[in-house]
C-alpha cells in the first residue's frame, strides 16, 4: 500500500472538514455526552439538559465578540470586563432609576469602551489583543473607583433578568427567548449582510480590503461597538443566572469565550470561521466542564486537562482541516 493510498482518506476528510467544520465538533459533542451517561449512568435527563443549555448560553454569546473580532484576525480581551461592569453598574442603579432606565444606563460604559476599542485599533493601529487589554483593565480600574461610591446604596437585579436568567418553560431555560434571536441576528449579519462579508475580506487580506476602497477605520469602530454591546448584554443575562453581581462577575468566562470560538472554527489569523461552530463549541466546553465536576478533579488538575484536551481539540482540527 503506497503513501499515497493511505493518506487520501486523511485528505478527503480533511476536505470534508473545511467544507463542513461542524459536522467534526457534533460529533464531539455527542462523544462527550455518551461518556458522561457511562460514568453516570442516568445523569442525561431533561433538567441536566436545561442545565447545560442554561449555562451555555452566556459563554456562548460573549464567544460571539470573540468570532466576530477573530473574522477580521483581531480579538476582545475587554469582553468579560464590559459584561462586569455592565452588570455591576445595572445592580446599583435599578434601585433609583428603575429597571428600564436602569439597563439602559449600564449600557452606556458598553458603548464607550466599544468606540474606544474601535479608536484605537482602527486609527491610532494599536494591536487589537494590547488594545483590548488596556482598555478592559482600565474599565475595571474606573468599576473598582465607582464602587467605592455604591457601597451604602444598595443592588438589584430586574425580575425580567432573573426570568430570563433562571426561570424555565417546561424544562427549557427561558434564556432561550433571548438566545434564539440573538443567534439569528449574529448568523444573519454573519452571511447575509455586506458588513459580515467585510469582516472576512478584511481578516483574509486587509491590505486589498483597503485598496479596494473600504475604509478599515469605519469598519473596526462598528465591530468593537457591536462586540462592546453583546458583552454588555451577555453580562445583564449573567447577572440574571447568578442573581448577584460583583466585581469580577464574568471574568471566568473570558478565557473559554475566545477557546469556544477557537474549537467551533474560527481561525485565529481572520478570514474563516462560523457563529454556528462557535455555539457548538460553547456546549462543548460547557459539557467538557461537567464530566470534570463527575470525576472529581481538584482545581489544579481541572485547569490542566481543561487547557490540553483545548489545545488537542484545536491542534487536530486545524490540523485535519489543513490537509489537502
Amino acid at each position: 500500500m503506497t503513501t499515497g493510498t493511505v493518506q487520501a482518506p486523511f485528505a478527503r476528510i480533511g476536505r470534508l472538514l473545511r467544507d463542513y467544520p461542524i459536522i467534526a465538533l457534533l460529533v464531539l459533542l455527542v462523544a462527550l455526552i455518551v461518556l458522561l451517561q457511562i460514568l453516570n449512568p442516568g445523569i442525561i435527563n431533561q433538567r441536566w439538559i436545561g442545565n447545560t443549555i442554561k449555562f451555555a448560553i452566556p459563554l456562548a454569546m460573549l464567544a460571539a465578540c470573540q468570532t466576530f473580532t477573530m473574522y477580521t484576525g483581531g480579538i476582545d480581551l475587554s469582553a468579560a470586563a464590559v459584561a462586569t461592569i455592565t452588570a455591576f453598574v445595572m445592580a446599583t442603579q435599578v434601585p433609583h432609576l428603575g429597571d428600564a432606565a436602569g439597563i439602559a444606563l449600564a449600557l452606556v460604559p458598553a458603548v464607550l469602551i466599544g468606540l474606544l476599542n474601535g479608536f484605537g485599533v482602527g486609527i491610532c493601529r494599536v494591536h487589537p489583543l494590547i488594545m483590548t487589554l488596556g482598555s478592559g483593565l482600565i474599565g475595571i480600574g474606573c468599576l473598582q473607583v465607582y464602587q467605592r461610591s455604591t457601597i451604602a446604596t444598595g443592588s438589584a437585579i430586574p425580575p425580567v433578568l432573573e426570568w430570563l436568567g433562571t426561570g424555565r418553560t417546561f424544562w427549557l431555560p427561558n434564556g432561550l427567548w433571548l438566545f434564539v434571536p440573538f443567534a439569528a441576528l449574529m448568523l444573519f449579519i454573519q452571511r447575509r449582510t455586506g458588513f459580515g462579508r467585510l469582516l472576512y475580506a478584511v481578516g483574509a487580506n486587509e491590505g486589498a480590503a483597503r485598496l479596494s476602497g473600504l475604509r478599515t477605520w469605519q469598519l473596526y469602530f462598528a465591530l468593537y461597538t457591536l462586540s462592546a454591546l453583546i458583552a454588555g448584554l451577555t453580562g445583564l443575562l449573567y447577572a440574571g443566572i447568578i442573581r448577584t453581581t460583583s466585581l469580577s462577575l464574568v471574568e471566568p468566562l473570558l478565557l473559554p469565550s475566545v477557546a469556544a470560538a477557537v474549537i467551533g472554527g474560527t481561525s485565529i489569523f481572520g478570514g474563516r470561521g462560523s457563529y454556528a461552530g462557535t455555539i457548538v463549541g460553547a456546549l462543548i466546553l460547557t459539557v467538557l466542564g461537567t464530566l470534570l465536576t463527575l470525576l472529581q478533579m481538584p482545581e489544579g488538575g481541572r485547569q490542566i486537562i481543561f487547557g490540553g484536551i483545548i489545545l488537542a481539540v484545536t491542534a487536530i482540527y486545524m490540523r485535519l482541516t489543513e490537509t489537502g
